[in-house]
């Protein structure tokens, strides 16, 4: 009866240990695909990568007013929001699949 027990924890441990390096495939992935976030309608665009690094930043000339600088601060502002909730998009639906009926909270 013991040695049923035994065997399944190391069918268990190597299903982990292939989940986890899977997981890491996807983070070092998650790294190399790039969202766009945009604002004012394409005037202000930033690129980030999965990991919500910042990698460009984007602003058309017309868009640039010396006397509305604030307009300029909130399209730039928009534009890094909407890049990011896509880059944590991107993360969930490429490491959902490891979360997947794993209630742990924090974890993403």
């Amino acid at each position: 009866m013991m040695r049923g027990g035994m065997g399944n924890m190391q069918k268990m441990l190597k299903q982990m240990q292939k989940m986890q390096k899977e997981m890491q495939k996807a983070q070092e992935e998650l790294a190399e695909k790039t969202v766009e976030g945009t604002a004012g309608g394409g005037m202000v665009t930033v690129i980030a990568n999965g990991h919500k690094q910042i990698l460009e930043v984007k602003i058309k000339e017309e868009v640039v007013d010396p006397d509305d600088i604030e307009m300029l601060q909130d399209l730039v502002l928009a534009a890094t929001n909407d890049a990011l909730k896509k880059a944590d998009e991107l993360a969930n639906d490429m490491l959902g699949q490891f979360t997947k009926g794993l209630n742990i909270p924090g974890l993403f």
